[in-house]
């Protein structure tokens, strides 16, 4: 006979002795999950029914900072110092133009919405990336490598959808690949998890490299040393231990980790859940359209992901140990030019077209949001190394899919792209237009462990997007 002993003091998460042993039974029985299926706090509140049409959502976060200029909002009247090496060419929506470097998304423009108006008033990756993923401005402001914790942890996207949703599926509600979001010193930006709303609730974090030949997820199998028939062994132990806690404490709690554990189980043994990460199934004409880059498999993936139930992927991009320290992903401070136009924008032209016309030709365009953002945009003018700097007083953002209005410009930036000249939207009211779009009421109010109620948006709806 197996006996737990001892009182049921909680710990830091919530959890007492007795529930973080159940939960540590999941890896005791071989599996790989408990961060993936941690237990969510009784404090949640339930989503309310917004108008949102969206039923996920893919955000693609172009990390370091595009250049607005070189990208959805080009200048060509402006100065040779502002305007730069790259001209906009036409979209299939008259009077929208792009960058010429954009022609393959320049032939979906129909279904993109433009805001040119964005702005965070913030030049520092970490602090203003907080401010975009949050929706809460970092204190203080302009604060690089900040690092999370009080008082800047309000909860990510990823964190909010993942209290929210109860992730029937099987995989996670929210899931965030390839790698977090990090800074040339490897300080890790504020803002990519559950913040104050604890572990529990972080979004599934993917540290993969789906461009890989050798691409798998190791938390979807058995440990090495356990087979199927060990397993099941395993699983019977546990069901006679869940059944004599159930015994010791009548809270009614301990159920709520024996679901925990079926969860896991029910993941394991799902094929639906196991074949969303087989890339290898796609046809390499798929693969080929999406780009081999990591980022272009990531965005595969992220659609494999919202096929299989997932709410809300957030692919990032990618950075990997080639990239140069002085203008590392987007963050061009030198040979912008040359940057963007052989590793930067043609991946990203790539990802972003294959991805709208996949999930148009799949039936899915509709009823999945796709958001294409930064932490901010690059200075008007060029510095003394080809490149630009930080900018967060005007960049830009596209929307497509689930709820937006296509082919549209919302917002202007002035004649050299340096300040909001018409409709300035903040990272709040794109939170708030996310939320929304998905079917949550921005106001909708979450608990954190002090039982306080906070609103999961603190901006209003962008309306004039909404389809």
């Amino acid at each position: 006979m197996f006996s737990i002993h001892g009182s049921g003091t909680q710990l830091c998460d919530g959890l007492t002795r007795r529930e973080m042993l159940r939960v540590g039974g999941i890896s005791a029985l071989g599996l790989n999950l408990p961060h993936l299926l941690a237990p969510r706090s009784a404090l949640a509140g339930p989503a309310t029914s917004g108008q949102g049409t969206a039923k996920s959502c893919i955000v693609l976060f172009l990390m370091g900072g595009p250049p607005q200029h070189s990208t959805w909002d080009p200048k060509p009247g402006a100065p040779a110092e502002v305007r730069g090496e790259f001209g906009p060419i036409s979209t299939i929506v008259p009077g929208i133009s792009v960058c010429e470097l954009l022609p393959r998304t320049a032939l979906l423009a129909d279904r993109l919405c433009l805001i040119r108006s964005v702005s965070s008033n913030d030049n520092a990756h970490s602090s203003s990336g907080y401010y975009m993923l949050t929706g809460v401005p970092h204190a203080p402001m302009n604060s690089e490598n900040a690092n999370p914790g009080p008082p800047n942890d309000y909860p990510s996207l990823g964190g909010i959808v993942r209290r929210l949703e109860s992730g029937a599926t099987g995989l996670p509600p929210s899931v965030t690949l390839p790698h977090r979001i990090f800074n040339t010193d490897g300080s890790v930006w504020p803002g990519q998890d559950a913040g104050f709303l604890g572990r529990a609730t972080d979004p599934w974090l993917l540290n993969a490299k789906p461009a890989d030949a050798d691409f798998r997820i190791n938390e979807l199998s058995l440990n090495a040393d356990v087979s199927a028939g060990r397993m099941s062994e395993r699983q019977s132990l546990l069901e006679r231990v869940n059944s004599r806690l159930d015994e010791i404490d009548r809270s009614g709690r301990p159920r709520h980790y024996q679901r925990l554990t079926e969860q896991a189980f029910n993941l394991l043994n799902s094929t639906k859940s196991r074949q969303a990460f087989r890339l290898d199934g796609e046809p390499d004409s798929v693969r080929d359209r999406y780009g081999r880059t990591q980022f272009g498999q990531s965005t595969l993936l992220a659609r494999r992901l919202i096929e299989a139930g997932v709410k809300l992927v957030q692919v990032n991009w990618y950075r990997g140990p080639e990239e140069p320290s002085d203008a590392p992903c987007w963050d061009s401070h030198a040979r912008e030019s040359q940057r963007l136009k052989t590793v930067l924008v043609p991946p990203a032209d790539m990802a972003i077209s294959a991805l709208l016309e996949d999930l148009e030709a799949r039936g899915m365009l509709d009823e999945t949001l796709v958001v294409c953002m930064a932490e901010f945009g690059r200075t008007p003018r060029f510095n003394g190394a080809a490149g630009r700097d930080h900018w967060g007083h005007v960049y830009s953002v596209a929307l497509a899919g689930g709820g937006i209005r296509g082919g549209m410009v919302y917002g202007a930036s002035d004649p050299i792209g340096a300040y909001p000249k018409e409709a300035r939207v903040a990272p709040q009211d794109l939170t708030a237009t996310i939320f929304h779009c998905l079917g949550y009421d921005p106001h909708t109010e979450i608990r954190d462990t002090l039982d306080r109620p906070l609103p999961i948006s603190r901006g209003e709806v962008i309306r004039p997007i909404l389809a």
